[in-house]
Order: C-alpha cells, then structure tokens, then sequence
C-alpha cells in the first residue's frame, strides 16, 4: 500500500506539478520576474478557486529533487533522477555568476524582490544528492557557490546567526516592520556541515557549530524556539517544521562532535512532535506551547517531516517506538491523498491542509506542494529504512 501510495504521488509530481511550458503557475508567480520557469514545481492550489500559484519555488523544487532522488533510491526508478534533472534546470537558470552576487540563488519568497537566505539553504541538499547519484559536478558546484554567497554576504559570527532578507535592488539585506528578529540561526539540512564534508573549507564547519551553539542558547520552548519566525511568538503560535528545520541536523553534528548536547537537544526536538503530534497521526500549523492546536488549518508535511525525525531518532535506540511513530505520520498523510478526484489531473497528490468554512460551502481542500514533497521523502526513506 505504501508503496503504490508513492508511485501515485510522484506521478503527480511528476506529471502534474512540473511546469514546462514556460509559464508562470499564476498571478503571484508572474511577480518573481523569472524568465525561465521549465522545471519549477506548481505550489499553491485551492480546490475552491481552481487556480494554481506558487508561493516560494526555489526551495520547494530544491526539496522536490530531494524527494525525486530519495524516490530513486527506494523504488531502483532511474527515471526519477530524470525528473530531478527538469526540477535541477529551474534552480541553476536561477542563479547568478559574476559579480558581487556570484553564486546567489533567486529564492524570492514572500516579497519577489526580496531573496530569503533560508530558501536558498532548503534547496541545496537535492543538487547535493543528485550531483551524487548522477556523478555530475555541476550540480554540486552551484550548491557549493549559493552555499559561498551566504557565509560571503549573510553569516553575522558575532550573532551566530544569518540575516535573512536580501533586497536584490539595492543589494543590502533589510530588517523587515513585521518580524520580530532580523536574524535567525539557520541549521536547516545542516548545509553547512555538509559544504564542510564536501570542500575541507573548516570555516563552513565553524559556521554549522557556532549556529548550533545559537539555538541551545536559544531554545524554548523545550525542543523548539519560538523566539524566531516563522514561529508567531506573540501568539504562541509554532511552525509544524520548524523542529525538523533546526533540530534533526543536531543528530548529524553530534555524530561529527560527540557533543552530548547536540543529541540531547535532537531528542527533545523529537519529544516535541511526539507530543504535537495528534492521535492520527497529523499535526496543524497553528501549534501552542500547551500543544493545544487551531481546529482547522493542518499540516501534512509537518507529519512527514515529523516522519522523518522519528526515522532518525530511531537509530539511537527503541527502534520499533519510533519507526511506530514515523508509520503513524505516513499513514496521515496516505489518507489525505486524492485517488480518485475530479479532476485527475490531481490523482495522488496529498492535501496540506483543510481550510475553515467560508460560508459558501465551497471545497475546503487546500494543495501545498510541500505536503507531496515532504510525504514523497518520507516514505522513500521509510522503505530504505525499513527493508
């Protein structure tokens, strides 16, 4: 079952979300001013609207070369590297050479003039891993110059921490009215400890320890900080993969370190979803300190990233509780994927989330790219895992 589950998700992906006409998937999308669109994954659909957008396509199509790499592996599908490589094009089009912004990759998020360094981080580790399996370097070396740009231009070392908003206009970064810090410690794929690994540059492992070294400092709560977005302090509000984000690369440090604390802090990260996580199986995006949660408003890709914690966790000891566990998210989101819609164009894809009413009784079903992605590395990694 998990397995067909898989195939009939990555065929969407594959046959649905992959954009290569050339086109902009709708009207926010046309804002990103990119010129070349082949390869970027679809990201937004509301089944009410019937309109598709995308709302952060670098790094989503970078964690969906992840998913198609993983794919490869789990299932011995060579043609899934094949898609890779469309999804690869749209992120290597989108990057500059030369200059004082070599190596940037255009990973407009919320304001498309704005470049986020923590998208730019989220879609490395898929060139990394495609660059591996196709024995390309290229891939590799466009990794390694976004990954250069950031400790070039973002890396703060007497903050420990990234600045993170980049208007590419006047080539500074920008403190933005609406968030509360204007920097964040950015561990996400443990990139850095990875560029280190990759090139022997030791000033990237210095960058991984030292953001690490931030986020024990920062932590809370327990296994998680909300202090910084996209996490809403004020209103106790926790981002269902923001644990995922900065507390399972720990588990990779502590493997390099020896640190007892990198491992401790992991393990509490995990208790975090063990208890955020519903009975189900599913998780929501609006998380509370108490671990109440909004009614509407879910997150199937935090249950698979949840999965994947889980997955690693469970190679420190009581294997069959937490592969327990990673089953119980997959499961969640196996039941909140479309197998026989409307329009088939849809068949397999897995809903984020459910929307509140509106009054008008209209779909409430709301698509993320993310929750196909997320499930598709989930699952992948659980049958490797599992074998």
């Amino acid at each position: 079952m998990l397995q067909k589950s898989l195939v009939a998700a990555l065929r969407f992906l594959t046959e649905s979300a992959i954009v290569r006409d050339n086109t902009p998937p709708g009207e926010h999308s046309k804002e990103f001013g990119y010129t070349f669109w082949n390869g970027a994954l679809r990201g937004e659909y509301s089944l009410a609207e019937k309109q598709w957008d995308t709302f952060c396509p670098v790094w989503h199509t970078g964690q969906g070369i992840k998913a198609l790499c993983l794919a490869a592996q789990a299932l011995g599908e060579r043609k899934y590297l094949d898609y890779a490589v469309e999804c690869a094009g749209f992120l290597l089009a989108n990057q500059l050479h030369g200059g004082g912004d070599d190596g940037l990759l255009l990973a407009f998020e919320d304001d498309p003039q704005m470049v986020n360094t923590s998208a730019i981080l989220e879609s490395l580790d898929g060139l990394f891993m495609l660059a591996d399996m196709l024995g390309e370097a290229r891939y590799e070396k466009a990794a390694l110059d976004a990954a250069a740009w950031i400790a070039r231009k973002a890396w703060l070392p007497d903050e420990g921490r990234f600045q993170d908003t980049y208007d590419i206009r006047s080539r500074t970064f920008k403190v933005l009215a609406d968030l509360p810090n204007a920097s964040r410690p950015l561990l996400d794929d443990c990139i850095f400890y990875r560029c280190y690994l990759r090139c022997g540059n030791t000033a990237y492992r210095d960058i991984a320890l030292a953001t690490a070294e931030t986020l024990l400092r920062d932590e809370g709560p327990e296994g998680n900080w909300i202090k910084y977005h996209p996490c809403v302090k004020a209103t106790g509000s926790i981002h269902p993969r923001h644990a995922f984000w900065w507390g399972r690369p720990m588990a990779e440090l502590f493997g390099y370190t020896g640190d007892e604390r990198y491992k401790e802090i992991f393990f509490r990260a995990v208790r975090w979803y063990e208890n955020a996580l519903r009975h189900d199986g599913g998780l929501f995006r609006g998380t509370y300190p108490d671990f109440n949660t909004d009614s509407f408003g879910h997150a199937a890709s935090g249950s698979a990233c949840a999965a994947l914690c889980f997955m690693e966790r469970a190679k420190f000891g009581e294997s069959d509780h937490f592969i327990s566990l990673a089953g119980k998210c997959i499961n969640f989101c196996m039941r909140m994927q479309l197998t026989a819609p409307e329009d088939t164009s849809l068949t397999g894809v897995i809903i984020e989330k459910v929307m509140p009413p509106d009054g008008s009784g209209r779909n409430p079903y709301y698509i993320r790219d993310l929750g196909t992605v997320f499930f598709i590395q989930a699952a992948a990694a659980y049958m490797i895992q599992t074998k």
